[in-house]
């Protein structure tokens, strides 16, 4: 009876900690799951577009990012290998950063077959809360070595005032 007991209490202890690193994972790399969608906006004409059936499986990768902030601007970084740098969209709306891009499919070898298919291809978006206002017609982007660094100087924050109201 005792072996049963340390048993249960041993599996009670590995299902904490593997439920504990579950959601630890899904807080940390919530945001960076994206969805990329096979039908992308710049696809070729239908003679050279895969089909279903040569696309990779997967439709969700992460797209890893940081977000940096000083004084004067904000940085963010996002992980995007295997893109050509015109193929990427960026726009500044309100307070959100957003990030449009499509990575392009390319068949290895006409003959052979994949063992693994893990990358994820076509079009995709991300959307980036900015913590506050940024001056958008100031911002620049770089891409090198599959990371795309973009730099957001920030706006004087509104300051407030009190408004008096007066009488006749």
């Amino acid at each position: 009876m005792e072996k049963l007991t340390e048993l249960k209490h041993s599996l009670e202890e590995t299902w904490h900690s593997l439920s504990d690193d579950w959601r630890h994972l899904r807080e940390r790399a919530g945001s960076a799951l994206t969805r990329f969608t096979p039908q992308g906006r710049n696809h070729k004409a239908a003679a050279t577009t895969p089909t279903s059936a040569e696309l990779p499986s997967a439709n969700w990768a992460l797209l890893a990012g940081d977000l940096f902030e000083d004084n004067d601007k904000f940085v963010v970084r996002l992980e995007v290998p295997g893109l050509d740098k015109q193929n990427l969209d960026i726009q500044v709306r309100s307070d959100m950063l957003i990030v449009r891009g499509e990575k392009r499919y390319e068949q290895e070898s006409s003959s052979g077959q994949y063992r693994i298919r893990q990358c994820a291809f076509g079009s995709f978006h991300r959307s980036i809360p900015l913590p506050t206002p940024v001056l958008a017609e100031q911002a620049s982007a770089s891409y090198r070595n599959g990371v795309l660094r973009i730099e957001l100087p920030k706006t004087e924050q509104a300051s407030g005032r009190r408004i008096e109201v007066r009488g006749e």
